[in-house]
Order: C-alpha cells, then structure tokens, then sequence
C-alpha cells in the first residue's frame, strides 16, 4: 500500500563521506535494492498480492501522491536525513507503483517512464550534453524555456501550467509566465503601491466612503462577533478583491526570489506550533485551552515569541 501500513526496513548506513559532485550511485548496490523494489510492487498488484493495491487506479492514487509530496517538504524543512529518506521512499513508490498500475492495464511501463525521462534531460541540456553555450542559471532557464516551447508547440504562455497547483504558488507563476513575456511591473518597488491600491478596493467594498477603522490590535478589547455579508453580489466583490490582494502578496514574493506557498507553509506550522505550546503550558496548571481566556493565552503566545528569538 502507499501508506505505513508494511513495515519499512532499516534504513543502510549513511554513506561515509560526500563523493565528488556528479558521481552516480554505486550501481552494483542500487540495481539489486532497485530490482527488489520493482518485484515487492509487481507482487502487491498480483492476484496473490495485496487486496488494496489490487483495485487501485491512476485516478484512485492521485490523492496519496499529493501527500506525500507534502510530506517530503515538511521532512526537508526538518533537516533530519532519515526522515528525508522515508519521504523520498514514499514519493519513488507512487511512481513505481502508477507505473505498474499502467503495466498491469497495458498502458505503458516504468522503462518507459525513464526513458522518456533520460531523453528529456538530455534534450533540455545542450549547454552539457550538446555544444549550446549556457554560463548563468538565467541562460539556463532561457533556453530550457525555449526547448520546452518548441516540444510542446504551446499556443498560449500559460499552456502546460497545471490547474491543480495550489492558488498562491499558481498566482506567482501565472505572473512570472507573463512577466516572460514581459509583462510585469518595471520595479518591484511599485508592487507595494499596487498592494495599498489592492487593499484600499477591498476597504471601498467593506466600509462606509472606503475608511478603514482605525482598531489597534489588542486583546485587551470587547469581543465583536464577526457577522457574514449576506448579498451575494458584495459577497463576490469583496472575494474579488481579497483574491487580487492575495495575487499581488505573491507577486511580491516572486520578485523578492521567495515561494509564496512555501513562505505561508512555514507561517501556518510557525503559528501552530505556539498555539501547542499555549496547550502545553496551560495543561501543566491542568486546564485546557477552552477554559483559558484570550488574555491568558496572548501573554503564552508572546512569551513562546520571546523564547524563539532568544533561541535564535
């Protein structure tokens, strides 16, 4: 199965020391570890194999290969190598595995798979495997851009981006396509006053003449429950310009050279892992978070803050 459900062996020994950049791996060890992995799979979609594995599909396994893609960004984030072993373990088993998957219907093969692979590698690098001249990762990027161009026969700048991208790390590449092109901001400088454009429509739509009130940010405040905006035609509006802030944010983030979905991954788990440690801290006094007030907790989640900047 594509989950922990068989048991994982013990992983080898790290290798003794770094071999010098560019070296494969020692084939005479990854053949046989290879063959092995292609048989343990080939067995699990066999009549006698396992029941799961059996009555999957292409379709079926799409959401298992998402998660571990996922998984594999959080175990890089880690540092920890045998965790990044176990998740690049987990993403190359959906690979063998749709591959028998195609096998078994007569679709295609895993040879396949790789040699189209090898090809393309080779195809796309002509400044390494051809007599093209590339110096910067720039003149590599132009003329893979361009191979690719001319191997797809794309009509429009963004054929070949795919739908199921996540939203944020789309919008910064829909922007970098056309940016290709040539069409994006002369300095990135200016995306800050689209951004106060962006948010002052969003204001326009939500309050009175546009004025946003001016509330500090304080927990030492009256609760105000937040109330739904009940026309539907506002309701579309004020979606349309919170996605425009939200497009300009990751533009943002695409001129100053950062990833977008990768900065708001690392948000999200950065404000999980204090509101723990708000459970944590109120669980030794033998409360639970519910019973806490927000006072209680702000003064928890700033002192956690405190803590990690010492840390660092």
């Amino acid at each position: 199965m594509t989950d922990s459900d068989h048991q994982s062996q013990p992983a080898r020994s790290p290798i003794d020391s770094a071999p010098a950049p560019g070296t494969p791996p020692d084939y005479n060890i990854l053949t046989p570890a290879f063959e092995k992995l292609c048989d343990v799979i080939a067995r699990l979609r066999s009549p006698e194999g396992c029941p799961w594995d059996r009555v999957q599909t292409l379709e079926s396994i799409k959401p298992y290969t998402l998660e571990e893609t996922y998984e594999l960004l959080e175990a890089i984030d880690s540092g920890n190598d045998q965790h990044i072993i176990e998740e690049l373990g987990d993403l190359l088993l959906q690979i063998v595995l749709d591959s028998q998957i195609a096998a078994d219907e007569g679709r295609f093969d895993l040879t396949h798979v790789v040699d189209r692979l090898t090809q393309k590698m080779i195809d796309r690098h002509p400044h390494v495997f051809g007599n093209v001249s590339a110096e910067t990762p720039e003149e590599v990027r132009k003329n893979w851009d361009q191979i690719k161009e001319q191997e797809k026969q794309r009509r429009s700048i963004f054929d070949g981006l795919p739908e199921a991208l996540p939203a944020l790390a789309r919008a910064a590449r829909v922007a970098e396509k056309a940016a290709k092109v040539g069409y994006d901001f002369p300095h990135r400088d200016m995306l800050f006053d689209k951004l106060r454009e962006e948010i002052q429509e969003l204001a326009d739509e939500i309050y009175p003449a546009g004025k946003i009130p001016d509330t500090p940010a304080t927990v030492e405040a009256e609760i105000i429950a937040d109330t739904e905006i009940d026309d539907p035609e506002l309701r579309a509006r004020v979606e349309g310009e919170l996605g425009d802030i939200l497009f300009v944010v990751a533009n943002i983030a695409r001129r100053w050279k950062i990833n977008p979905e990768e900065a708001l991954r690392k948000s999200n788990r950065k404000f999980q892992q204090r509101v723990q440690q708000i459970e944590q801290e109120l669980e030794k006094t033998g409360r639970s978070i519910q019973a806490a007030s927000l006072q209680e907790m702000e003064q928890i989640y700033q002192a956690v803050k405190q803590q990690e900047k010492r840390n660092s």
